[in-house]
């Protein structure tokens, strides 16, 4: 006998929908007589669980104790240097906890507290889609618009890609580029190439995979994204978000030029050499809208981070009940769009089977709970947010270290006290454990590469003014050092678009040097290999990282620097 199944999906949890069926499943596999009592089971146990979601919903409650989560951030500043975070987490409409630690500046005793400004990195992202969604629902866009009626200087290498080019492709990450094609043109800050011409540049990347075939990260097409918004409400991508999303919710955050007195209260970017801190001033915030915004440019405090989750898990309503965006368009910015590949240890650790990108955010599910969330990296800047929307649970994570472990140790120790209040794992020495093991495999397999140290031709042959058709002038140049009271020749290369990009040139083999660039932090060490032509003149040269692995998917792939003059010309 086959008995009827239903279950009413719109007014149901996933975990009342998983009672419900397995409740069903059991009594089916009884082999109940009376196809009536089933029935009759799953409508109580279905009044049960709308009875308990509607008017029996629990308060706000801190899953871990704030002494205990205060004593966790201590050590993961400690473990993993810093040397400052802040922490917000909001569950079920109110903050349960919202606090700074450590400090500001490693030079400075400033401590961090819940106002303190830091760079958002790739957490912006959310905020360009967000800008989108708020176009869609006032029907001035849709997401499947074609990107060149917009912006009709918009072009990619191939002619069917560009004119299927949609403002959705613009958000996942699917274009057929190599991941980061096009970041030369951004970092290391600051950068010389305006919006404009990092849209123009497009058409210059050459795409290693198929339009649409798989996941590649990058984060021009967010700056396009950002053209786009501008071009569509005739207001700048800076004013709109601070308009139309800062203002509403009374964030005291930045998407543009700040004022002098927002200076106060700013978290400064660091690096570690074996736990020694340094300042990485270049990412630093200097109060000036930058090329990055839409992309990993907007500044924000923990504080005002607490405003933005609680209007997500409030379906794009403030408080107030003025809508931001519609939850239809929310819907859309969490629909799954990309499948991204996990670790094993990733799907081990959160008991996971699943990992997408959507709009800006990504998506996976932990411990049975499905989860949204972005992480935002800047050499010296982290971020990390996550939401929970069935528990209604998020969290805020904001740090001005380098080290990824220490958000990503925070926000596992939280979650999981939310979401596996049973598990008992140490997670921060968890995660300092695999990464020195992860550093230790590193170590094992890094190979430098070996050369004569010696060039064929005279040193002074290799100079001159070079061009690249899209990423603009570099200069080499001789010098003469002083060395052990001795005077050598040395040779410079210098960047014109990018002001932190110039150093030193040894020679390597045959005619290749290597540029160690004076800020080792913002660039490694690259190989540069000069072209020669039959006559024995230098008439260009491309550049590759320096490592005896040939591949083809690194930042200076589509860049051909032909000669514009000998040096001294």
């Amino acid at each position: 006998m086959e008995y009827p199944i239903w279950f009413m999906h719109d007014t149901l949890s996933v975990k009342c929908q998983a009672q419900v069926m397995n409740l069903l499943n059991k009594l089916l596999h009884q082999k109940f007589a009376n196809a009536a009592m089933v029935v009759i089971v799953c409508v109580l146990t279905v009044s049960g669980c709308v009875s308990q979601s509607a008017s029996d919903t629990p308060s706000p409650y801190l899953a871990i104790e704030a002494k205990e989560l205060n004593q966790l951030a201590e050590q993961a500043i400690e473990t993993f240097s810093g040397p400052g975070m802040a922490i917000g987490i909001v569950h079920r409409g109110e903050i349960d906890h919202i606090q700074g630690y450590g400090l500001r500046d490693f030079e400075s005793s400033a401590r961090v507290d819940e106002d303190t400004l830091f760079r958002l990195a790739s957490t912006s992202k959310a905020f360009t889609a967000a800008a989108l969604a708020i176009l869609v629902d006032e029907g001035k866009i849709t997401w499947d618009d074609k990107v060149i009626e917009i912006i009709p200087e918009f072009k990619m290498q191939e002619t069917w890609v560009t004119n299927e080019f949609t403002i959705k492709d613009l958000l996942i990450h699917r274009s057929g580029l190599v991941s980061g094609a096009g970041d030369s043109m951004l970092w290391p800050e600051p950068s010389g190439f305006s919006r404009q011409e990092v849209i123009q540049s497009l058409r210059f990347l050459t795409p290693k995979y198929g339009f649409r075939s798989q996941y590649a990260y990058s984060n021009v097409f967010y700056i396009t994204a950002g053209e786009i918004i501008e071009r569509i409400s005739g207001h700048t991508y800076e004013d709109f978000v601070e308009q139309r999303i800062f203002a509403p919710l009374g964030m005291n955050c930045f998407a543009g030029d700040m004022p002098l007195s927002a200076m106060d209260n700013i978290a400064r970017p660091h690096g570690d050499v074996a736990g020694d801190l340094y300042a990485i001033d270049r990412n630093a915030i200097k109060g000036r809208a930058t090329v990055s915004a839409a992309a990993g440019g907007l500044v924000c405090n923990v504080s005002g981070m607490a405003e933005w989750i609680k209007l997500l898990l409030n379906d794009g309503k403030t408080a107030a009940g003025e809508a931001i965006f519609s939850k239809k368009e929310l819907a859309q910015m969490w629909r799954s769009q990309t499948i991204l590949s996990m670790s094993k240890r990733e799907a081990e650790r959160n008991q996971s089977n699943f990992k997408t990108y959507a709009l800006g955010w990504r998506k996976n599910d932990m411990y049975g709970e499905e989860v949204i969330s972005h992480t935002g990296t800047l050499s010296g800047m982290q971020a990390y947010l996550a939401l929970v929307p069935e528990q209604e649970l998020g969290v805020i994570i904001l740090n001005n270290g380098s080290n990824g472990s220490l958000r990503g140790a925070m926000m596992q120790e939280i979650l999981s006290a939310y979401l596996n209040p049973k598990d008992t794992t140490d997670w921060i020495a968890d995660f300092y454990q695999y990464q020195q093991q992860a550093e230790q495999r590193y170590l094992a397999k890094l190979s430098i590469p070996q050369g004569s140290n010696t060039v064929i031709l005279e040193e002074n042959a290799y100079t001159g003014a070079f061009a690249d058709i899209w990423y603009g002038g570099v200069n080499i140049t001789e010098a003469k050092s002083a060395a052990n009271d001795t005077k050598q020749s040395e040779l410079s290369i210098e960047f014109e678009k990018m002001r932190n990009l110039k150093g030193k040139l040894t020679p390597f083999d045959q005619h290749t040097f290597v540029i160690h660039f004076d800020d080792s932090n913002a660039a490694s060490p690259a190989f540069i290999e000069f072209i020669v032509d039959a006559e024995q003149q230098v008439s260009g040269f491309t550049l590759r990282p320096f490592s005896d692995k040939i591949r083809d998917n690194h930042a200076y792939r589509d860049m051909v620097f032909n000669r514009l003059s000998l040096g001294g010309d």
